[in-house]
């Protein structure tokens, strides 16, 4: 599930060292030090689900090779957690994409994506999936882009029905997948 509105990033975001005023954002790793602000950032990005601050400390530690934090000016603008799906180490798993309304509008999500496909690129990744509720327009133009980017295929297919969600009123969540890629 992801939150944001996006439309004008450079494609050379910063990837290390302090960002210059006006200058892109650096796309790191996250660290633990890191977790607060996440959590913070996930609470302003409506309709993201809210986990808590344990929840993104875990994965600022464990996951934090598959995770992407968009900081600028010392401040978290946006951040991705993923993962490899652990019986599918070819399948990367995109768990939650959200942008700061301050970042939005400048292409954010795609940098952050494009980012973490490269840094994983050693990973030999085939497939991204990620759930989308299927009223999250933003989320699924971005996942529509990022496969044309690609020049990889989009399928989507039934996932997580809402009824799964017990007593939380929840949309479902179908599943997207962008891939193969490089049919090599």
């Amino acid at each position: 599930m992801t939150a944001y509105a996006e439309s004008s990033l450079s494609s050379t975001a910063a990837s290390a060292g302090p960002a210059a005023p006006g200058a892109g954002p650096t796309l790191r790793a996250p660290q633990a030090q890191d977790a607060a602000a996440i959590h913070q950032l996930i609470a302003e990005c409506p309709p993201l689900d809210l986990n808590s601050v344990y929840v993104y400390l875990l994965l600022c530690e464990h996951f934090r090779r598959t995770c992407v934090v968009a900081e600028r000016g010392g401040r978290v603008d946006g951040f991705i957690s993923a993962y490899f799906l652990p019986e599918q180490p070819d399948v990367l798993f995109v768990w939650q994409v959200a942008v700061h309304e301050r970042a939005r509008g400048q292409r954010l999500a795609q940098a952050m994506l494009g980012h973490l496909k490269q840094r994983l690129a050693s990973d030999r990744i085939r497939f991204l999936e990620t759930t989308v509720s299927p009223d999250n327009q933003a989320s699924r133009g971005l996942f529509k882009a990022m496969a044309r980017r690609w020049q990889a295929p989009l399928q989507e297919q039934e996932f997580f029905q809402s009824t799964l969600f017990g007593r939380q009123a929840h949309d479902a969540e179908p599943l997207l997948r962008i891939g193969p890629f490089g049919a090599a």
